[in-house]
């Protein structure tokens, strides 16, 4: 235990429970119970002598200077750069994962980064701001905590790009430690997330975007458009309402185009499935409806919904032009729900 505990990447998991002789993990959804010497789901949380412990801790796999945009995120600083940090593994078993590489992985050696070191790097490469993300961020939340704190402390912004299964006590820990928004992606339906994600309550995730929202957290929603999964109008439309009545009809949805990758070779998305999906948003009342993936669209752009004036126009992950006076249309007037 002592030597395994020097180890960098090692840190007692900040959320755990007894349960007789076994630890229950609760940082994510799946409340993994673990006898001595296991791992849970997600292989980054182990039961050492009676202690849970994450093995990821500073433990980057991947680090990069990106567009908010990539995120995605819209309505978030347009046109700022985050620090963007990933580790290892994920929460989820999606058999289509666009970064398999490194979410199907077992925790390996990576970089290792301090919260001080990362904030040091954003702030040395003039990045607004950090986000986690390419892997499921939520299994870095003791580290997250810690480079939001301090990240906050030297004026930079906080991100996260997650599936959206942390525990509601996860989720507030990161609110208090300065999460700014969030992007979560929603999947499809009950059916569908449970199958293909390996035996995910996808109401566990529409929950924590309600409370995200709730708490202050500037929130977008993410869906891939998987051909065969849940590229249907019933799946789509089912997604657009519910953003509508339980997110409100200003939070942003994102349709994007999936490629083949991992053990899921569907054909990419056509693009009338990613503009079908565009339209249903539209019908069932979003303002706020973007495609993804698909470099040079005008669906990237944003577009007042009273006048249809162009508010930003993008390329790709480039904001190309901003309009917007005081976070309002310049031809109508109407309030453009734009932190910035």
């Amino acid at each position: 235990m002592l030597t395994l505990m020097q180890d960098p990447f090692v840190n007692e998991g900040l959320l755990q429970e007894r349960v007789d002789d076994r630890l229950r993990c609760l940082t994510c959804e799946r409340r993994c119970l673990l006898a001595e010497g296991a791992s849970g789901w997600c292989r980054t949380r182990t039961n050492i002598e009676g202690t849970l412990v994450t093995l990821t801790y500073g433990n980057v796999s991947s680090l990069s200077a990106n567009p908010i945009e990539k995120k995605p995120l819209h309505h978030f600083f347009p046109g700022s750069v985050a620090l963007t940090a990933g580790s290892w593994s994920c929460n989820f078993g999606c058999p289509w994962c666009q970064n398999w590489d490194i979410s199907k992985s077992p925790p390996r050696e990576g970089r290792h980064m301090s919260p001080e070191d990362l904030v040091n790097t954003a702030l040395r490469t003039d990045c607004q701001g950090t986000s986690i993300s390419l892997n499921e961020p939520t299994l870095s939340l003791e580290w997250s905590l810690d480079v939001f704190r301090l990240a906050r402390e030297r004026g930079l912004y906080n991100t996260y790009v997650t599936n959206g299964y942390m525990t509601a006590e996860a989720l507030g820990a990161l609110v208090d430690a300065g999460l700014d928004a969030i992007n979560v992606d929603i999947k499809g339906n009950a059916e569908t997330v449970k199958k293909h994600c390996k035996g995910i309550d996808v109401e566990k995730v529409w929950r924590n975007c309600r409370l995200a929202k709730e708490q202050g957290v500037h929130l977008e929603i993410t869906t891939l458009v998987i051909p065969s999964v849940n590229h249907d109008e019933e799946t789509l439309r089912g997604i657009a309402r519910r953003i509508h009545e339980e997110l409100g009809e200003e939070t942003p949805w994102h349709i994007s185009g999936y490629y083949p990758a991992y053990r899921f070779q569907a054909p990419p998305t056509p693009l009338s499935a990613l503009e079908r999906g565009w339209r249903i948003g539209k019908q069932e009342g979003l303002a706020f409806v973007y495609l993804g993936n698909v470099l040079g669209h005008r669906l990237e752009n944003t577009y007042c919904p009273e006048c249809g004036e162009l508010l930003i126009r993008r390329h790709g992950l480039s904001v190309v032009e901003n309009r917007l006076q005081d976070s309002a249309c310049p031809a109508c007037g109407r309030a453009i729900p734009i932190v910035a």
